[in-house]
């Protein structure tokens, strides 16, 4: 990973050196070696490898969308499971200590969190973190010590063969003679074999994850054919060293030619003093190969520019996050959960495009977009509306309905924005046409003024009832409006009668039904709706009308 509570990723020199023999030294390698033979049907038990891909017991591919989750540093944080997965991952990858580095997780324990991964429908990847940077980090564990442990929770683990996989150690090897991953990692494979684990096993590149010096590409069919079972996973790091396309999609392509299963078990976006990864390439190439990939991470890293969710919070996504899970490519548009969970074989068969839509309603800050419905063989089940600017396309509003209003945008700007149709599987729509519309020059115009009062009806575990009065102060009526606010605890709207929400985050717009259009002069409209929330309930502490600034009542 690139920051723990204490680890950093490499020196600079070494990182510097790395990247040169990245580009030199892939390109002396031999070429892809045949495909892997798959091992005999009896060989798998639950989650399995046939042919080079990761596959469930009942022989559907499984494709991971997921991230991982430092829980040996923040064991309290039991919660962040259920949050992982209510953004839609169908994976998460847990940090572990075998007590060599860090306070060993007990038996006790991870059987909790297997319980956890199973109750929120997550397939979990368990790694040992002690091994980080060995051979360069004088306190880091070796992958003998870290598989005596897993040999140690054999009958934690055993039986869980169809949700659990086995991540030996968590980046075994520095940047000191990563030749030397090669031996270790075979003998610790054959060693857990040996001892009757039947589980998928991952195994991590040295150089910090990041393999830069091409020493797993290169030895990985050896390593592969040392496991009996076949059922052997390797997993890539991506960070810093992985700044270009080129190095991403040569280093994808190379496993997937050579029919090697490969999942990117790391990667992070932000820039560091090393360099810039190209996140972007990395999720489309996954996507492309069908590949996994884990982000780093939930929360709680020594450099918060890492942190998917600012202090745990689901509600509070950073940037990263935001990227991670609504993003191109990102968990939300692409994962499908496990089939083990009680799903159906997958829906493959994605659905038409919507027809173009077309924009009303259009404020200084929001703007309604209205679509003709998609059509699909088993059904369409929501729609994602998405700003397009030249190649780029970023998610601004989700709705179950063919209309949405995109809130948060700039006023006496031009926007292009589409739709997409997903179904139930996941599956994502071609994109229908686009429409441009300029929003409008904000102010709220000549004798704009108001005022909001806000009310919580009442609460029970989880839920709540609100209720919104707006009031026309200024000095001409209303006709049509968009009122905005920003809900500070994590709430979200489930229901509302009076106008039609839009949520992204924890910005709320809603737009004035038909019956509530019109605000007379000293006038006011109520609104209700019915919501959910974590544990805190505090009122929005600001609201606007058309752009404009309301006071609250």
């Amino acid at each position: 990973m690139r920051t723990t509570r204490s680890t950093p990723l490499k020196n600079p020199v070494a990182a510097l050196l790395a990247a040169l023999v990245t580009v030199l030294g892939l390109l002396a390698l031999s070429p892809a070696p045949a495909r892997a033979a798959a091992r005999p049907a009896a060989a798998a038990s639950g989650l399995h490898i046939s042919d080079g891909r990761l596959l469930e017991g009942n022989g559907n591919d499984f494709v991971m969308r997921g991230v991982n989750h430092a829980h040996t540093w923040y064991p309290d944080r039991t919660r962040s499971l259920a949050d992982i997965k209510a953004l839609g991952a169908n994976t998460v990858r847990v940090v572990l200590s075998d007590g060599y580095r860090w306070s060993r997780n007990s038996a006790e324990d991870v059987a909790a969190v297997v319980h956890d991964c199973k109750a929120n429908r997550l397939i979990c990847v368990l790694e040992v973190h002690d091994t980080t940077g060995y051979g360069e980090d004088t306190a880091a564990g070796t992958l003998d010590h870290a598989a005596d442990y897993w040999i140690s929770l054999k009958d934690v683990l055993a039986g869980e063969e169809d949700y659990v996989i086995v991540n030996i150690g968590n980046e075994p090897w520095g940047n000191t003679d990563p030749a030397g991953w090669t031996a270790p990692t075979i003998a610790a494979v054959k060693k857990l074999r040996a001892a009757g684990l039947r589980h998928t096993i991952m195994v991590d590149a040295p150089n910090w994850g990041q393999d830069s010096q091409g020493v797993m590409r290169a030895n990985a069919r050896t390593v592969y054919d040392a496991d009996t079972t076949g059922n052997l996973l390797f997993s890539i790091h991506m960070y810093s060293v992985f700044d270009t396309a080129k190095e991403i999609t040569d280093y994808l392509d190379a496993f997937v030619s050579a029919g090697l299963p490969l999942v990117i078990g790391e990667f992070g976006g932000p820039a560091d003093q090393w360099g810039d990864p190209d996140e972007d390439t990395m999720m489309a190439a996954a996507e492309r190969l069908s590949l996994g990939y884990l982000a780093w991470s939930w929360s709680g890293n020594t450099d918060p520019a890492l942190d998917l969710a600012i202090d745990f919070d689901p509600a509070r996504l950073s940037s990263w996050g935001q990227r991670i899970f609504h993003g191109a490519n990102g968990i939300a548009q692409t994962a499908r959960e496990a089939t083990v969970f009680g799903g159906a074989a997958p829906d493959t068969r994605a659905p038409t495009a919507p027809g173009t839509p077309t924009a009303s309603g259009v404020s200084p800050t929001s703007v309604t977009l209205t679509w003709p419905a998609a059509t699909d063989d088993v059904g369409v089940t929501g729609y994602e509306a998405v700003r397009v600017d030249g190649t780029t396309e970023t998610t601004v509003a989700s709705s179950t309905t063919t209309t949405v209003t995109v809130p948060a945008l700039t006023a006496d700007t031009s926007y292009t924005f589409a739709v997409y149709a997903k179904d139930a599987a996941g599956n994502r729509s071609p994109r229908s046409a686009t429409v441009t519309v300029r929003t409008g020059k904000g102010g709220g115009g000549p004798g704009a003024g108001c005022s909001v009062g806000y009310r919580v009806v009442g609460e029970w575990p989880g839920g709540f009832q609100g209720e919104i009065t707006l009031r026309n102060t200024g000095t001409t009526a209303l006709s049509g409006w968009t009122l905005g606010f920003a809900f500070p605890a994590g709430q979200t709207i489930s229901n509302m009668w009076g106008g039609t929400p839009a949520q992204n985050g924890s910005a709320v717009t809603v737009a004035a039904a038909s019956y509530t259009s019109a605000v007379p002069v000293n006038g006011s409209v109520t609104l209700g709706f019915t919501g959910t929330k974590l544990t805190a309930n505090p009122a929005p502490t600001a609201f606007t009308l058309n752009g404009t600034a309301c006071t609250i009542s």
